[in-house]
């Protein structure tokens, strides 16, 4: 059984982290420098931004958990260290700072920044800051971390989970940020994940790339794919569990753990998405296809004009269908059912790809519910897919407008 938990990624044994403001950000009251450190070597696995254009913590990163191992992520917000002459450099120079004071290995450090492109960042601020950082971690510091690692997020986002391997009692934990520029293919914009439990490297990679096609793959606030996407999880296997080295029982219960906790990152990205003041949430059932589900949910949510039109509590149907016709799925659209679903209401919309009667004021009032589901039925087969978004508003094209200034 998969339970949730507290603590975020210090949940599992041997986890400390801790976040501070160093001096990246002007505003003192927000933390900039984050640290998320385990006692023990960590098995460690990673995935990032298929834009072309990457920041160089991406860079560094890779090239450091190449061998399969790590022991510390350390994080700055306020600049994403991207298109600077001198972002490896400095990517690197943040590694060596937090090795310095924890006694590591440059190499077991694991970096990600996230802000601005762009613009210059100095290593100033985060040498004067790093005893404050490094002295201040502790097992109750998740949410200092998870403070410390926004940019426009309204709240800090971190979750955690308990299960057992082989009769083992293991937890895992992350946090993450990031509610612009998010439609990656990969990832959230940051996400850090940690565990307890003993896995290979190898499957630890494999559980990681498989979860993304369902999870963070299907996160849509405004389909600008970030420079900086990165995603990294580490397990120090303290638990003490059996070994998990191959495809198995134990594999499949890692799994279900991992996906319990990136869902849950998705529905609060999704839900704090920038101006946003509704979870969008799309299920697809009824496709041929798993490739055809995914496309569709992902079309969905992904509409501007629909976005906009679950601002306004507009049953604009048509927004729906339209999206599906344009995924990129095989279908038949004269199979195609969508409804509305509320804690307010069941509103169904469409029947066989054409609409039927429905009242515009009872219709009103279940969307203007802060969480919306929108269902698709293909009518075809038996695969489905979920994807997340949020409603578009006056807001989001205000903080984007004066973002940089």
């Amino acid at each position: 059984m998969i339970e949730k938990i507290s603590g975020g990624v210090c949940a599992p044994l041997g986890f400390r982290a801790n976040g501070v403001h160093c001096g990246i950000r002007k505003n003192k009251l927000k933390k900039d420098l984050a640290l998320i450190v385990s006692d023990v070597h960590c098995a460690a696995a990673g995935v990032y931004t298929k834009n072309l254009v990457k920041g160089a913590p991406i860079l560094v990163t890779k090239e450091h958990i190449k061998d399969g191992f790590a022991q510390a992520v350390i994080v700055n917000s306020g600049n994403a260290n991207t298109c600077n002459a001198d972002g490896r450099e400095i990517a690197e120079g943040m590694c060596l700072l937090a090795a310095e004071k924890l006694c590591l290995s440059a190499e077991d450090v694991l970096v990600a920044s996230t802000g601005v492109i762009g613009q210059p960042l100095s290593l100033d601020p985060m040498r004067e800051g790093m005893e404050e950082l490094c002295g201040g971690l502790s097992r109750t510091g998740s949410s200092d971390a998870a403070d410390a690692i926004m940019t426009t997020d309204t709240y800090r986002k971190e979750v955690a989970v308990s299960f057992r391997l082989g009769g083992k009692l293991c937890k895992m934990g992350a946090v993450a940020k990031g509610v612009g520029m998010i439609c990656p293919n990969m990832a959230t914009m940051l996400c850090f994940i940690t565990t307890d439990a003993v896995i290979s490297a190898e499957m630890l990679q494999r559980a990681l790339a498989e979860d993304v096609k369902s999870s963070f793959n299907m996160l849509s606030v405004d389909r600008d794919t970030s420079t900086n996407d990165t995603l990294c999880i580490l397990a120090n296997g303290l638990a003490g569990n059996a070994p998990v080295t191959q495809m198995g029982a134990d594999f499949r219960t890692f799994r279900r753990a991992l996906h319990t906790v990136t869902v849950a990152l998705c529905r609060m990205l999704a839900a704090d998405g920038e101006g946003a003041t509704k979870l969008l949430e799309c299920r697809v059932r009824g496709a041929r296809r798993q490739r055809d589900a995914r496309l569709v949910a992902k079309a969905v949510i992904s509409s501007d004009l629909l976005k906009a039109a679950m601002f306004g509590a507009d049953a604009n149907w048509g927004r729906v269908l339209c999206a599906v016709g344009y995924s990129g799925a095989e279908i038949d659209v004269g199979k195609v059912d969508v409804a509305f679903r509320t804690e307010r209401g069941y509103l169904p919309v469409c029947k066989g790809g054409a609409g039927i009667p429905f009242s515009e004021e009872a219709a009103k009032d279940i969307l203007s519910a802060s969480e919306i589901g929108i269902e698709v039925d293909l009518g075809e087969g038996r695969y489905g897919a979920t994807a997340w978004g949020c409603d578009l508003t006056y807001d989001y094209v205000k903080i984007n407008g004066d973002y940089r200034t």
